[in-house]
């Protein structure tokens, strides 16, 4: 997915200030985290521009928030992790930095009072159309960030967006010719969806043996824990309407919908409960880790749970794989409670016998054997055209059309592939389906009114995204990248 939403944004601006500014009215409270080390270290320097811990976080929670969005709120830690959502957010920033020593170079600034008022202008912290100092302070203070620090990320931010304005161009009347020759072509095609569920697939005792004993390092028991659970409850805890409402005026921030517009207080009423009775219960909550921690309260459960187990949220998994047995952490919110947890001892992984194995053993056999099946299928499919039965609309690079039973993102994908193909029929893969296709018509120059403003805003863009490419590909030669983080 990470390269799917590389390749399909590959001439957005390199700078984040929009997406901040989304950020901010969103709010990002549990957004994800991902530490590594001190929260005020360098993760990185590159040429002579440094990427705090601060700002990795800060990014890192940001694009978060847009997957979460994106799914849904069908995302969570472990999601992002299999996904290299750090990996991504390392690479944004070290593109910003090139472009960041670029400026400076130039003599690119962006002075206090600019900077100023950009942060006046951002809705989030307006109150009736003008800036309100006291919900930017709180917004500062709900996140934990200092103001030199917000004001630092967003003064590069402005820099990089102020010398991309001074370098980039639009496209020449010559280049939109180009454009508009791509943008006029039409395509009608006769096709066929292919999927693990086009072929009947079943595997022998023998057949998943025969795999497991290939491959048993890769079948193993997940690494166990076993935890001292002390829980702290929450719902105790009592707010008169007066409480709640001044609690919900000071974090109204927190409290958006889907498309990041602020809930009004009735309909954010239930989390604002829920958040005022952990904020409440803090104290009681560290009151009773330090009786656990002297042996004068005991555990509420214990419990063996596989690392990674949804009972306990990720951002917590990820303090318990970095602390020892014996150790404490914290008390910290689960839900409408606190958890504090003492790690007992763990339990390493194994390689699992083939009874433990296999489900997994067969789910891997199916899908090896059904990406075989298809590809065999497609071949011989294109063999014979005429057995190709679905016919489409006319598809053009400028309109967006659903293929069934591809969905309108797989239809988009495989149109766009299909544009970059130089041959009139063949085989397109899809999120793990085949496309058998074969162009039937193609018409050149139909009349579209809005056709001239797409070529122009495209045309634009490609030239934009083609200079940004190259731009950052000569300065990737020209400023050192020093990781001071392991896998980066």
């Amino acid at each position: 997915m990470i390269a799917w939403m590389q390749k399909h944004n590959k001439y957005l601006v390199i700078t984040i200030w929009i997406a901040t500014i989304a950020f901010i009215g969103a709010g990002f409270v549990g957004w994800g985290t991902y530490q590594y080390g001190s929260k005020a270290g360098a993760i990185a320097r590159v040429g002579d521009v440094t990427i705090s811990q601060e700002k990795f976080n800060f990014t890192y929670q940001n694009l978060y928030r847009q997957y979460a969005e994106m799914f849904k709120g069908n995302f969570d830690d472990a999601k992002a992790k299999k996904m290299g959502l750090d990996k991504e957010v390392f690479r944004r920033l070290v593109s910003q930095a090139m472009l960041l020593n670029l400026a400076k170079e130039y003599g690119v600034i962006v002075s206090d009072e600019e900077l100023a008022e950009a942060i006046a202008q951002l809705p989030a912290f307006r109150t009736n159309g003008k800036f309100d100092k006291r919900v930017y302070e709180t917004f500062l203070e709900a996140r934990g960030l200092k103001a030199k620090t917000f004001e630092s990320i967003l003064r590069d931010d402005l820099t990089i967006e102020k010398l991309m304005g001074f370098l980039n161009q639009n496209a020449v009347p010559f280049e939109k010719e180009v454009v508009a020759s791509a943008l006029s072509v039409s395509d009608k095609i006769r096709y066929q969806v292919l999927n693990p569920a086009s072929v009947d697939l079943n595997a022998s005792e023998a057949d998943l043996k025969k795999l497991w004993e290939g491959e048993k390092e890769k079948f193993m028991t997940p690494r166990h824990y076993t935890l001292a659970l002390l829980w702290t409850d929450t719902s105790d805890i009592n707010a008169s309407e007066a409480d709640l409402k001044t609690f919900y005026q000071r974090n109204s921030f927190n409290y958006t919908d889907a498309e990041g517009k602020e809930l009004g207080f009735e309909k954010a009423r239930t989390q604002v409960e829920r958040d005022y009775r952990i904020k409440k219960g803090k104290k009681k909550a560290l009151l009773e880790y330090i009786a656990f921690k002297k042996g004068k309260k005991k555990a509420t459960q214990i419990k063996d749970l596989p690392i990674g187990d949804k009972s306990l949220p990720q951002s917590l998994w990820k303090e318990i794989e970095s602390t020892s047995p014996g150790e404490l952490i914290k008390p910290r919110p689960v839900k409408d409670r606190y958890v504090t947890v003492r790690i007992e001892k763990t339990t390493a992984p194994r390689p699992m016998r083939f009874d433990e194995a296999k489900a997994l053993v067969a789910a891997q056999w199916k899908k090896e054997a059904a990406a075989k099946a298809i590809e065999k299928k497609a071949k011989e499919l294109l063999k014979t055209p005429k057995k190709i039965s679905a016919e489409s609309p006319w598809l053009s690079l400028t309109e967006s059309v659903t293929l069934p039973p591809l969905s309108l993102s797989e239809s988009l994908q495989f149109v766009q592939k299909l544009f970059t193909s130089n041959k009139k029929e063949g085989i397109i893969d899809v999120a793990g389906k085949k496309i058998v296709y074969v162009i039937e018509e193609q018409r050149f120059g139909q009349n579209d009114k809005n056709l001239t403003k797409k070529i122009g805003v495209t045309a634009d863009r490609i030239k934009k995204g083609e200079f940004e490419g190259s731009l950052l590909k000569s300065l990737y030669e020209k400023y050192p990248v020093k990781s001071f983080v392991k896998g980066f």
